[in-house]
């Protein structure tokens, strides 16, 4: 049995509880969630929908103008067999005043733009609908940096955060999600061809074995190397999640009191953790 396999029973048994009172506990009964006809967010989908009843998740559907087709259908999909609500609503004109602005911007910072306007909406729509945002970003993504702070990256919970990618491939199959998104590669259709592997330079599956390694096992870089991976692949993806160590905490606070957040203050003392 590779490290990397999960008991997915056991996983959707634990993340549907989990969804279901961290969303009750805030003092909501529903949840909102980008719907982006990607993986990730497809399982953060039937999770909720399982969780808190499909009349409970609202999916938005939030292309833009180079959005391919085939992720509005892949999320319609979801919608359609989970039959939870939805809303569709195309963030180009919000986009575009700002890109014009600024013509010479790199793809990257267009893609970020985007990636917080969505935040935007999401963040509206829970308030509108009376919902908890949901997260849908994995493991894998978070070690490595490659979300947009405040961006995709924004919400209240997360349900797969500690799922590496090749692990939500395996919940998605448990789960019945739909075989065209299991399958097509990963990409945040932030502009056309671009695919998270060819972007990373790397596979999913060639980097959740290294990054269990580095993460869950708390093997060396130099103990990776003798396990069998390239040294450069191994510097280079230790380097990352060193650098993005920033992207993955609440903002940094100077520490002046005994009981600072997020160093000494962590949970209230009533929610009995």
């Amino acid at each position: 049995m590779s490290h990397l396999e999960i008991n997915t029973d056991l996983t959707r048994r634990i993340l549907v509880g989990f969804i279901r009172s961290e969303v009750y506990r805030a003092g909501f009964r529903r949840a909102v969630i980008n719907l982006s006809g990607g993986l990730d967010s497809a399982v953060s989908c039937f999770l909720a929908a399982e969780a808190l009843g499909a009349e409970n998740v609202l999916a938005l559907r939030l292309p833009y103008e180079t959005s391919s087709p085939d992720s509005l259908e892949d999320a319609q999909k979801v919608i359609d067999q989970l039959g939870i609500q939805s809303l569709t609503f195309d963030i180009t004109p919000m986009a575009r005043p700002l890109l014009e602005r600024f013509p010479e911007m790199s793809r990257v910072r267009k893609g970020n733009i985007l990636a917080r306007l969505r935040m935007i909406l999401l963040y509206d729509q829970a308030e509108a609908f009376r919902g908890l945002p949901i997260g849908t970003s994995n493991k894998t993504e978070i070690l490595l940096g490659y979300t947009t702070i405040f961006g995709d990256s924004a919400s209240a919970i997360n349900p797969i955060g500690d799922l590496y990618k090749t692990q939500v491939r395996q919940l998605a199959r448990a789960l019945g999600v739909p075989l065209s998104i299991i399958q097509k590669p990963p990409s945040a259709d932030l502009w056309v061809g671009q695919t998270d592997e060819g972007e990373l330079g790397f596979t999913y599956d060639e980097v959740d074995r290294l990054l269990y390694l580095l993460v869950d096992e708390r093997y060396t870089p130099e103990e990776c190397v003798q396990a069998g991976f390239d040294p450069l692949f191994v510097q280079r993806v230790a380097e990352r999640v060193r650098r993005y160590h920033f992207k993955r905490i609440p903002p940094l606070i100077a520490k002046l009191s005994q009981r600072t957040v997020n160093y000494d203050f962590l949970y209230l003392r009533d929610w009995g953790t």
